[in-house]
């Protein structure tokens, strides 16, 4: 019988351990060509609205704020500024995502970042038992309640993603 191999733990995990929260770790393999949440998902074989994608975005004053969304949903910033208290927000470049966060695109977890940043969770992560984030690797992701998820990064929930109602 192969010996099984161990996943080696990411920041996320430890800090998650450290906080003594439950959550559940499911691997898949990466596959470089399709980076998307909505293929992480499909991998996964999970509904696409309880797998949340981490976007980061800058303040213009400098500073940044964590966005949670549903891998298929796309950030709306104004929304978003006004939940966070912000006159604008913009998308950081992926070229400072490391720099910023020590996590890669396909990879970044809202917990365990170097800097603890302001957070928003969209608010249709309550509708969850349990959502998915990433595990702060590529082809890892954490399942964790919404609830504990957001008292951990003391997060806001709020309605930050795009209409797609066209009366809106």
């Amino acid at each position: 019988m192969a010996k099984r191999e161990k996943l080696q733990k990411t920041n996320a995990m430890r800090e998650l351990d450290r906080a003594g929260l439950a959550y559940t770790v499911h691997t898949y393999e990466v596959d470089e060509s399709d980076l998307s949440g909505t293929h992480v998902a499909s991998v996964l074989g999970q509904d696409p609205d309880c797998v949340f994608k981490t976007l980061v975005t800058a303040t213009p004053e400098g500073g940044h704020v964590v966005c949670c969304i549903p891998v298929a949903e796309e950030l709306d910033l104004k929304r978003a500024a006004a939940a966070a208290g912000e006159k604008s927000l913009s998308m950081l470049h992926v070229r400072d995502l490391l720099a910023t966060t020590g996590y890669v695109r396909g990879g970044c977890s809202p917990v365990g970042m170097k800097k603890r940043f302001p957070t928003l969770i969209d608010e249709t992560a309550q509708l969850f038992d349990t959502i998915m984030i990433s595990g702060g690797r590529r082809g890892v992701q954490i399942e964790i309640t919404p609830d504990d998820l957001g008292t951990y990064c003391a997060a806001t929930f709020a309605d930050i993603c795009r209409s797609t109602d066209a009366s809106v």
